[in-house]
């Protein structure tokens, strides 16, 4: 194998270019755990991976509980099965808890001030109550945990998330509200570490490959130590190549390549094909990523085209259209235009509006 196969591979399994998934629940199944800190990025990636599925459709599952919204692995907000949440906050919450500590030395959030934080917050949502973090907010207030906004209370309502006491609930609008996990989420069995570790080292090489140990460290969040542990656990099942020094694991049945494959896509900046590791020369050149980071917070979409990132885009949505204001930074030819305009309008589809596609 070389590196330049690995971007086909991994759309394949990813389910970009491979048959779709059943339903939202099997590709965040499928994934493990989607980072979602920009929800509706995170739907589209859901939706990319999925036959036929609109945002409205999406939102209303999330709504349902059928899909969880939390901290988990490195930390940032993930979508999560509510069949895996339990396991992976074992998991990978201890890490968190960890790196958290020092600012909640910084913000004066001492064990005491956390437990006594964690019985206000089941209380507040105890019985099927779902609140915004600022009325959680208002609750700790009430019961004499001064400061408790901003920053600080941003670090108290996480570490209530790590512990396994609140997940997401269904969105009030378009804010978002915590629910007690044990009112919202059935009980589910322990696994040990090191069955959990087994899981998410299997899924993701499975899911992301070809990847290298180093990939899964910093996608998981936990030690490179641990991702070496994790590998040796479920190695057997597992195949490998050795690419410029670096061994990659991947699928040995990795899904196959659609008859309808699409060449080109626009994805979320958060997508787990880009930010699902450490190493992403695969997939954007030099050149490439420059340009990228030179954009820095401005970046919101990326252009996709046979498997390399070739430029960014932006999508402002009006009343009753959309518009994608496309930017390569390599030339393209009028078939790879063409592909663009197409997962254009894959995009009105999911928004349910129509798209203009405009280059910048």
């Amino acid at each position: 194998m070389k590196l330049s196969e690995i971007p086909q591979l991994r759309l394949r399994c990813q389910h970009l270019t491979s048959a779709p998934l059943v339903d939202p629940l099997a590709v965040v199944r499928w994934l493990t755990a989607v980072q979602a800190q920009d929800y509706n990025g995170a739907l589209w990636a859901l939706s990319l991976r999925l036959k036929n599925s609109a945002a409205a459709e999406l939102d209303a599952l999330f709504n349902s509980g059928a899909l969880l919204r939390t901290h988990v692995l490195r930390p940032t907000w993930h979508f999560v099965a509510p069949g895996d949440i339990r396991w992976l906050l074992q998991l990978t919450g201890p890490r968190v808890l960890g790196i958290n500590a020092s600012m909640y030395r910084q913000l004066g959030l001492d064990e005491a001030t956390l437990a006594r934080s964690l019985e206000v917050i089941s209380q507040a949502l105890e019985g099927g109550q779902h609140l915004t973090r600022a009325e959680l907010g208002e609750a700790l207030q009430e019961t004499n945990i001064a400061g408790t906004s901003g920053q600080r209370l941003t670090y108290v309502v996480m570490h209530a998330e790590q512990h396994g006491v609140i997940c997401s609930g269904p969105r009030r609008g378009k804010q978002f509200t915590y629910a007690l996990l044990d009112e919202w989420v059935p009980p589910a069995p322990e696994r040990t570490r090191d069955e959990a570790l087994a899981e998410l080292t299997r899924r993701y090489f499975l899911s992301h490959g070809p990847a290298t140990v180093y990939d899964f460290a910093n996608w998981s969040g936990l030690m490179l130590s641990d991702g070496r542990i994790g590998l040796s656990l479920v190695q057997n099942e597992l195949d490998h190549a050795e690419i410029d020094g670096q061994t990659y694991w991947f699928a040995p049945d990795p899904p196959q390549e659609s008859t309808a494959a699409a060449r080109a896509f626009i994805l979320s900046v958060f997508d787990e094909y880009t930010i699902g590791y450490k190493d992403r020369r695969a997939i954007a050149s030099e050149l490439v990523s420059e340009r990228l980071g030179n954009l820095g917070n401005a970046l919101t979409y990326l252009l996709v085209l046979d498997g390399q990132v070739v430029g960014s885009c932006r999508r402002t949505l009006q009343k009753a259209s959309a518009t994608v204001e496309a930017n390569s930074f390599l030339p393209l030819t009028p078939d790879d235009q063409q592909a663009i305009a197409a997962a254009a309008r894959r995009f009105g589809t999911f928004l349910q509006l129509p798209v203009e596609l405009v280059w910048q």
